[in-house]
């Protein structure tokens, strides 16, 4: 079996939302509804593993993430539907033994392996020889799938959520992680349109990750596109009191569910910005809702 066969809801919905705190500053507000491409394998985590799994060709796949990672979720439901089998490399062996989190027992219900490493040896997951050792430990025939899923091929994958955008909206904004999202997305929109990310991690160090994605997927960069590093909240997980009060209330308005994680950041973000006259009347917004609660 291949991504295809599994039906996903490709365009994404565009709709239209009203919300005052935009509208009162001329500024009309759409959601690109990738969560709804597809029930397990949710919006940008489809676009960056479905290329990646067809260049598997139902090899076994190892990939990276934290013990509350979305991607991992993502590839081990990939694995339960398409019948491969999937390795979790977790960061955090001080996790190991303890009971898993619900994200966790999700990863080890659909099949997959878990192999927890120290934060040191995760920070170094990209080095040559921690690939080959963990290869050679775990799977040596596996395809490996960098943290987030971010490598030239997801990129490109991403390159169709810009495409599907163009000439329908003048700002498009995302939250990243890894950076890939943002790096496909930008390609893929038409001159004058421009992308905001949000990073949901702090650092400031994702603007140079971004370019060098783009580089080896496109051989350079690419689009109009911009980060707004204020909108982490402390940092990746972080939910504070008045980002819950924000998510519960923007689902109350317009009977969407937040995810709390990247999804919050960017709409708080970007009425923010709205708020401080970012964009001149008239502006159409997009934001991307890249997973769901």
């Amino acid at each position: 079996m291949t991504p295809g066969t599994l039906a996903p809801r490709l365009p994404s919905p565009l709709e239209e939302v009203t919300d005052e705190r935009f509208a009162r500053h001329g500024v009309r507000l759409f959601l690109k509804r990738d969560d709804l491409i597809h029930p397990d394998l949710v919006g940008n985590k489809w676009r960056k593993l479905a290329p990646n799994l067809c260049a598997a060709a139902g090899r076994p796949v190892l990939t990276f993430g934290g013990a509350y990672s979305n991607h991992l979720r993502a590839t081990a439901a990939a694995g339960r539907l398409l019948g491969f089998p999937t390795i979790g490399v977790v960061r955090g062996d001080e996790l190991e033994g303890r009971p898993l989190n619900p994200s966790l027992t999700r990863c080890v219900a659909d099949g997959m392996r878990l192999h927890f490493v120290d934060r040191g040896t995760y920070r170094r997951k990209s080095d040559p020889e921690v690939t080959t050792a963990l290869l050679d430990l775990l799977c040596p025939e596996a395809y490996v799938v960098p943290e987030g899923g971010s490598n030239s091929l997801a990129v490109r994958g991403c390159k169709e959520l810009g495409e599907e955008l163009r000439g329908v909206t003048d700002v498009v904004g995302v939250a990243c992680g890894t950076g890939g999202t943002l790096a496909g997305l930008a390609a893929g929109l038409a001159p004058g349109q421009r992308v905001i990310g949000v990073p949901v991690l702090k650092g400031g160090f994702l603007g140079e990750e971004i370019r060098e994605l783009q580089r080896a997927a496109f051989g350079g960069v690419r689009g109009d596109w911009s980060l707004e590093e204020r909108f982490h909240f402390g940092g990746y997980g972080r939910v504070p009191g008045e980002l819950e009060e924000f998510a519960r209330d923007f689902e109350g308005r317009h009977g969407v569910g937040v995810e709390r994680v990247y999804v919050a950041k960017l709409l708080f973000g970007l009425g923010v910005l709205v708020g401080e006259g970012a964009f001149p009347p008239g502006t159409r917004l997009t934001a991307t809702l890249t997973g769901r609660p």
